[in-house]
């Protein structure tokens, strides 16, 4: 049976109180008995001297019998020699043949610590005796007395302390049940109070308790429940407001609970599920068994601490993207995404990459073999020169933009065949500075790099190595002269490293422009290429190389000027580790 509130507080205080009175009482008693055991023990040992003066007067210890009539005539007492053998007992005719005292308790303590004294039962005359012992002069001088009605008497514990013990402890019972009552009655009245307001009544009156605590609480349940009441109401409406936002998005969605089992799903979910699906069932927990969610139960299951997946199905003509989030609880929401469109602008992209490349093949083929004709024929000097230097540097621009494209094309189409490794940013920068030095020292452009030594990417090297230097040559080509860039590390953050790559060079005046520069052949300025050279794709190969590594890139106007790239890339497991 469950005790409530004040039965609990009576028994706890009740159980304390009974512990505390015994110990009190049992210590009392304990120190009033070692205190009457101790004024006997001096009384005998008073004997005890008595006997060894009168000993030490007569020379002889068989002169006692004159003495015993001076002492207690219930008194026994034994001599001993230095080896404990008996040479007197009053109580004992033939004392001649006891056996060595050696082995007693109070003769072992005498020989020890000089006294001592035990309640006993003696073998001798089959008594029960306290006796006490003391060393005098090399022997034992051993004094008893039998453990009867009048010693027993004198050792008895004082009744009036019981008595007095008792009553204190009925009126601290008392007081402990009006304590418990008193308390226990406000805790019923704050109960009754908590369960009013939780059944909903409106119309509560706050108890009339004693002011203190409980008061105080009391005034703030009533607070906490008509607010959590208030946001009870606002959660229900913006409960509605998101199934609503969740019926009219552009996603399919459906929440699962932990079990697996279907919470919520909208119309457009349904929709795309009966397209990918290869089995007509209802939506419930047995949808998960379609082979389309097959990844994703996989990845629910042997990733128990991570929290996205994402993945692509086709079917039926269709293209869909289905990403998965788990939440703490273990629940979980799949969200299907049609994007056949955006992957056929995609292949279009593709395949327009692919063409182009292909067709400049053969315009630079024939340009080099042209200026192969000009090396080896007689032409005016000038001329020939001047052919040779535009063929040249139609020739690398052509060159250029080739893998350029190339490596978009590469990007897009195959980046699960780029090789992955540990790359250091360090030394990536002072590679790309070498191989780009003398352009940028004839233009005094420099390079402030405040990249740790051990800052270590997870990456493609070509990739990595193709952002920096693509950010380095848009510098060098638009910036202008004399300019400065910073690269820095601004962040490190959930297994990311994010970046800074800043210069205070022209910069870009019209701020609309900056959305599109990541765009492929974008140009803030027609002719810009003509004049500064490039194949227009090198600030898209720098976001399609960080969007592979799975970050992400920003560009902005610099605080004064130039411009400022803000990116993110993988650390690898060895910088997780350090960090």
């Amino acid at each position: 049976m469950t005790r409530n509130f004040q039965q609990n507080l009576i028994l706890r205080f009740l159980l304390i109180f009974t512990i505390c009175t015994l110990c009190i009482a049992i210590f009392e008693q304990q120190s009033l008995h070692q205190y009457k055991r101790d004024s006997l023990q001096e009384t005998l040992d008073t004997y005890v001297d008595v006997i060894a003066k009168y000993i030490a007067i007569e020379n002889r210890d068989e002169s006692l019998k004159d003495l015993l009539v001076l002492l207690p005539n219930n008194l026994r007492i034994t001599l001993l020699d230095s080896k404990n053998n008996v040479l007197y007992d009053n109580v004992i005719p033939d004392y001649s043949a006891l056996e060595n005292h050696a082995e007693r308790p109070e003769i072992i303590a005498a020989m020890n610590n000089g006294s001592g004294s035990t309640l006993r039962h003696s073998t001798s005359n089959n008594t029960e005796y306290l006796y006490y012992a003391k060393k005098v002069d090399g022997k034992i001088i051993r004094v008893a007395l039998p453990y009867d009605e009048q010693v027993q008497f004198l050792l008895k514990p004082d009744s009036k302390f019981l008595y007095f013990v008792a009553a204190v402890f009925i009126i601290g019972f008392a007081f402990i049940l009006y304590v418990g009552n008193y308390f226990g009655k406000s805790i019923r009245q704050l109960r009754d109070f908590s369960q009013m307001m939780h059944n909903g009544n409106d119309n509560v009156v706050i108890p009339k308790f004693p002011k203190n605590e409980l008061s105080e609480i009391s005034a703030r349940i009533a607070n906490d429940l008509n607010r959590i009441k208030e946001d009870e109401k606002r959660l229900a409406q913006e409960k509605e407001k998101l199934l609503l936002h969740l019926q009219a998005s552009a996603e399919g969605i459906c929440f699962f609970n932990a079990d697996k089992t279907v919470a919520f799903y909208n119309g457009l979910f349904l929709q795309y599920f009966n397209i990918i699906s290869h089995i007509s069932i209802t939506i419930g927990k047995e949808i998960l068994s379609d082979e389309c969610f097959n990844s994703a139960i996989m990845f629910l299951n042997n990733n128990a601490d991570e929290d996205y997946f994402e993945t692509h199905i086709s079917s039926q003509g269709r293209n869909f993207l289905l990403r998965m989030n788990v939440f703490e609880d273990k629940s979980f929401e799949i969200i299907l995404v049609d994007i056949t469109a955006k992957e056929k602008t995609r292949r279009l992209k593709q395949e327009m990459t692919g063409n182009i490349a292909h067709e400049l093949r053969t315009p630079v083929t024939s340009i080099r073999g042209f200026l192969e004709i000009l090396l080896n024929n007689d032409i005016a000097a000038e001329k020939r020169q001047e052919y040779l230097q535009r063929a040249f540097a139609q020739t690398q621009i052509l060159s250029e933009l080739i893998s350029d494209m190339s490596l978009l094309t590469k990007i897009d189409g195959k980046a699960q065949s780029l090789h992955l490794e540990n790359v250091n940013v360090s030394h990536l920068i002072a590679k790309v500075y070498a191989d780009i030095s003398a352009a940028m020292e004839e233009k005094g452009i420099k390079i402030n790099s405040d990249i740790p030594q051990d800052i270590v990417i997870s990456g493609n090297s070509s990739l990595l190595y193709s952002i920096f230097r693509n950010l380095a040559d848009n510098v060098l080509r638009h910036a202008g002269s004399n300019v400065d860039i910073d690269i820095k590390v601004h962040e490190i953050k959930e297994g990311k490293v994010y970046f800074i790559f800043a210069d205070n060079g022209k910069g870009i005046e019209d701020e609309s422009h900056l959305n599109r520069l990541f765009e492929r052949f974008y140009r803030v300025h027609e002719g810009r290429t003509r004049d500064t050279g490039g194949s227009g794709l090198g600030l898209s190969i720098v976001k399609n190389a960080v969007l592979f590594h799975g970050g992400t890139i920003n560009v902005r106007k610099g605080k004064e000027k130039g411009l400022e790239f803000l990116f993110s890339l993988p650390l690898a497991k060895d910088n997780l580790t350090k960090s």
